[in-house]
C-alpha cells in the first residue's frame, strides 16, 4: 500500500464465511478451515506492519442461509474486511459445483480491485479453488502468490478408494480429477506454500509432481487464548466472565444433561464434522464395546449442525444415521449425547471447559488429520487429548505432551487410552497443565503472525527489488491496467499496418508518451503467433491487450497471459465438432490452413456470399447450433461461438477492467471490424476502408478518416481529442 504497509488479499471461496457466530460443522464445506482463515486475517489486521487485509469469499443470497452472507462488504475492523463476490448465481453451492464459475469470480474481483484503486502486495489462496483464483490474479497483477491446501485431492482420492468407492464415482461426485490438475498447476507456480505440519509437506504435497517445487513454510496455526482459556479460570469467583459466556455455559450444560442419567461422570468429548474420514463411528464403537469405560464416563459427540438428517448431503446423512444406529445397537441411552447444534463463538469454548471441569478427555479419532485445530483449542482449555497417530496430532503431542496417540482403526486402543487418562488423577492433571502451558508457547497467534509476515515480507521485498514480471508473465500489465481508464484498440492489417506506414512510427510514439494513462491493444483476425510475428516485423512492441482470431482469444502483455474468463464465457453452447461436421457437406467451402484453425474459430475460404451465406445459416440453425458468422473481404469466412467477436471481446475488456466504452477508441478497415466500431465506442474507419463499411457512414461515434492506416488512426484521435480527454482537459 502507499503507506509502506502490506495489503494482503486472502481467498476462501466455499463454505459460509463470516466473522462472528461462525456455523462450523453446518456442512462439509464449513469446517475448521473457515475458522483458521478468518482468525488469521483478523490477527494479521492487528499487526502494525499490515495496512489492510481483505478476505474474499463468495456472496450468497439464499433463503436457506443467513442474510449475513449476502452482505458485499463486512467491515470487521479498520484494517480487516470480508469481501463477498458473486459467481455462479446467488444460491449456496457445494465446492464441487463452483469450478465452472471461478473465472467469473476472477473477473469480478479484478473489477473490485479497479474500483478500490488498490492492488494487493500479495495474494493467498486457501484450498484448491481459491488457489486457482489467487494464481490467476497473481498472473494478472504481478504479485507473489501464496497457497495453503488445507486438504489435497490426491489424499482424498486414496482414502475414498480405500473405502471401496469406485474412481469413476469419485470423479463424477467430487470432480477430483479436475481438482488434482488444479493443485498440480498451483504447486508449480506458488512462491510459498504455508502448511501446519512437516507431515503435510512429505505425505500430502509430496504426492504431487509439483510438490517439490515451491518453498514451504511450516507455521502451526494459533489459538485465540482470550476465548480458549484454562477451565480453572471459569471456576474462580473473582474471574470476570461476560454475560454471553455465562449464558452459553448454562445452555450447553443444560443440553448435555438432558441426555445423561449420571451427569457427574467425566465427559469424553468429540467435536467434528459428520464426515466418514473423522471416524466418529470408530469412537462410538470403542465406547460401546467397553462396558468398563461406559461405567467410568459419558460420551458427547458434536457432529456438526443439523435440523433434518433426511435432507442432508449423502456423506453427512450416512454418518449421522450410522451414529444413531450404533447408539441403539450398543444401548447407549443415558450415556451418550448427540446434540443437534452448537454455536461456535461462545458455546464451543464452554464445551471444552465443561469437559475439563468434569475430568474428561477430548478425542480426535480421525483416520487422517492434517492438523487438528480442535486439539489445541481443547488443550488450551486444560482438557487432555486422545488423538489419531497421524499428521498434525503427532506434532501437537510432541510439543504439548498432554495426551495419548492411538491407532484410529483400533477401537480397543482408543478405549484404553481414554480409561488410562480419566482413571489416573495425577496423570490427568499433568496432561491438563502441560496443555495449558505448551499451547501458549507453541500455538499462539502472535507467533504465527510473526512467522507468516517474515516469510511474506521476504517475498514482497524480492518482488519489489527484481523484475518479478519476468518470471510471472508480464503481469505488470495487469497491475497497470487497474490504473488506466482509456484505451486505443486497432485492427492490424490495413489499419495499424499497411500502405507505406509513414505515420506508424508517429502513432507508436504518441501511444508510448501517454502510456501512463492510455492502454494499447490490437483486435485482429490473425492467430496470436501470426499477429506477434507481423507486429515484430514492423517494430511494434507487444500491446497491453491482444484480441486475436477474430475475437475468440484474449492475451495480456509480453508473456501473453491468457484470459481464461473470456475462454469460459464464450465456450457456452459451443460445439466445434458438430459445426465442422455439418459444414463439411458444403462443397463451396474450402478450409483454411491448419494454422488458422483454433478451438473457438473455424475458418474457410468462400466466394459469392450473397447466395451461399443463407445456406450456411439455414444448415446451422436447423441443427440447433450456437454460433457467430463473420464474413470479410469477400473471401474469409469465420465461424465463432455465439458470444465471440472482436466487438464483444472489446466490451468484455471494458467490463473486466472497468474502462468506460466512451473512453475506448477503436479503429478498423473491413467487415470483420464492423461490430466493434458500433455503439458507444469511439470508432475510426481509416481512409483505405473496404466498401462493406460504407453503411456505417453517418452513424454516431464513427469517424471516417481521410488518411490511410496509422495516419487515419492519428486523424481520428485528433478528431475525438482523445489524448486531451485522457488528461482530463475540457473537450
Amino acid at each position: 500500500m502507499n503507506d509502506g504497509k502490506l495489503y494482503i488479499q486472502m481467498f476462501s471461496l466455499h463454505g459460509l464465511v463470516r466473522h462472528a457466530n461462525m456455523e462450523l460443522g453446518r456442512d462439509a464445506d464449513t469446517g475448521g478451515q473457515i475458522n483458521y482463515v478468518v482468525e488469521l486475517a483478523n490477527q494479521l489486521g492487528m499487526d502494525e506492519r499490515v495496512g489492510r487485509v481483505d478476505l474474499f469469499t463468495r456472496l450468497i443470497a439464499d433463503k436457506t442461509v443467513s442474510a449475513d452472507y449476502s452482505n458485499p462488504i463486512e467491515v470487521v475492523n479498520e484494517r480487516f474486511r470480508i469481501v463477498r463476490i458473486q459467481c455462479g448465481g446467488r444460491k449456496y453451492l457445494r465446492k464441487e459445483l463452483l469450478w465452472d464459475h471461478l473465472d467469473e469470480y476472477i473477473d469480478k474481483t479484478i473489477k473490485f480491485i479497479k474500483r478500490e484503486g488498490a492492488v494487493p502486495d500479495i495474494v493467498h489462496g486457501h484450498y484448491a479453488d481459491a488457489g486457482y483464483v489467487a494464481l490467476r490474479l497473481s498472473e494478472f497483477l504481478g504479485v507473489p502468490f501464496v497457497f495453503t491446501g488445507h486438504s489435497l485431492g490426491r489424499s482424498k482420492l486414496a482414502k475414498l478408494l480405500e473405502e471401496g468407492m469406485k474412481e469413476a464415482d469419485i470423479v463424477r461426485k467430487y470432480r477430483i480429477d479436475h481438482r488434482i490438475d488444479v493443485e498440480e498447476e498451483v504447486l508449480q507456480n506458488a512462491e510459498l506454500v504455508v502448511t501446519s505440519t512437516g507431515q503435510e509437506v512429505e505425505k500430502q504435497y509430496g504426492l504431487y509432481a509439483g510438490g517439490r517445487l515451491p518453498v514451504f513454510a511450516v507455521i502451526p496455526p494459533g489459538v485465540d487464548l482470550e476465548k480458549f482459556y484454562p477451565y480453572q479460570h471459569a471456576l474462580m469467583p473473582e474471574y470476570q466472565r461476560n454475560e454471553r459466556e455465562i449464558l452459553a455455559h448454562v445452555s450447553v450444560l443444560g443440553e448435555l444433561n438432558r441426555f445423561f442419567l449420571n451427569t457427574e461422570k467425566p465427559l469424553v468429548l468429540a467435536l467434528c464434522r459428520p464426515d466418514k474420514r473423522k471416524n466418529i463411528t470408530g469412537l462410538i464403537k470403542a465406547f460401546g464395546e467397553d462396558l468398563e469405560l461406559q461405567a467410568m464416563a459419558n460420551l458427547a459427540v458434536y457432529a456438526g449442525i443439523r435440523k433434518d438428517i433426511s435432507v442432508m448431503e449423502e456423506n453427512e446423512r450416512s454418518v449421522l444415521t450410522e451414529m444413531l444406529l450404533m447408539l441403539d445397537k450398543y444401548d447407549l441411552y443415558g450415556k451418550m449425547a448427540i446434540p443437534k447444534k452448537h454455536e461456535f463463538e461462545y458455546e464451543v469454548p464452554e464445551l471444552y471447559k465443561i469437559a475439563a471441569g468434569k475430568g474428561g478427555v477430548f478425542v480426535n479419532a480421525a483416520l487422517t488429520e492434517p492438523f487438528g485445530l480442535t486439539l489445541i483449542e481443547a488443550s488450551a482449555s486444560g482438557l487432555p487429548i486422545v488423538a489419531t497417530n497421524d499428521g498434525g496430532p503427532r506434532d501437537i503431542m510432541k510439543n504439548c505432551e498432554n495426551g495419548i496417540l492411538v491407532d484410529a482403526m483400533n477401537s480397543r486402543e482408543i478405549a484404553g487410552a481414554i480409561k488410562k487418562i480419566v482413571s489416573d488423577t495425577e496423570l490427568w492433571k499433568t496432561y491438563s497443565r502441560n496443555g495449558i502451558i505448551n499451547v501458549r508457547e507453541h500455538y499462539s497467534w502472535p507467533a504465527h503472525v510473526k512467522a507468516y509476515l517474515e516469510r511474506v515480507g521476504e517475498l514482497c521485498t524480492a518482488a519489489n527489488s527484481t523484475d518479478f514480471s519476468a518470471d510471472h508473465g508480464d503481469t505488470a500489465t495487469g497491475k497497470r491496467l487497474t490504473g488506466i481508464n482509456y484505451f486505443i484498440i486497432s485492427d492490424i492489417d490495413h489499419t495499424l499496418i499497411g500502405g507505406d506506414n509513414d505515420r506508424l512510427e508517429e502513432l507508436l510514439r504518441v501511444v508510448e508518451e501517454n502510456r501512463d494513462r492510455i492502454g494499447f491493444g490490437i483486435a485482429t483476425g490473425r492467430t496470436i503467433d501470426s499477429a506477434l510475428a507481423y507486429l515484430a516485423e514492423y517494430g511494434v512492441r507487444t500491446p497491453d491487450v491482444m484480441i486475436s482470431s477474430v475475437g475468440s482469444e484474449i492475451y495480456y502483455g509480453r508473456e501473453l497471459v491468457y484470459d481464461r474468463g473470456w475462454h469460459a464465457h464464450i465456450s457456452e453452447k459451443w460445439d466445434r465438432e458438430k459445426i465442422t461436421g455439418l459444414l463439411s457437406r458444403l462443397d463451396f467451402l474450402t478450409p483454411q490452413e491448419a494454422s488458422s484453425q483454433r478451438k473457438f474459430k473455424i475458418s474457410y475460404f468462400m466466394e459469392d456470399s450473397d447466395e451461399r451465406l443463407p445456406i450456411i445459416h439455414d444448415l446451422l440453425t436447423k441443427n440447433h447450433c450456437s454460433y457467430n458468422l463473420v464474413y470479410s473481404q469477400k473471401k474469409h469466412l469465420d465461424i465463432l461461438p455465439a458470444r465471440a467477436s472482436k466487438g464483444k471481446a472489446i466490451r468484455y475488456i471494458s467490463y473486466k477492467w472497468e474502462v468506460p466504452l466512451e473512453n475506448m477508441l477503436v479503429a478498423g478497415d473491413s467487415g470483420n471490424d464492423e461490430e466493434m466500431l458500433r455503439g458507444d465506442l469511439l470508432g475510426v474507419v481509416v481512409g483505405n476502408y473496404s466498401p462493406e463499411l460504407e453503411k456505417l457512414k453517418g452513424q454516431r461515434n464513427i469517424y471516417f478518416a481521410d488518411e490511410t492506416c496509422a495516419g487515419g488512426i492519428l486523424e481520428g484521435m485528433a478528431r475525438y481529442r482523445f489524448v486531451e480527454k485522457s488528461r482530463g482537459e475540457a473537450v
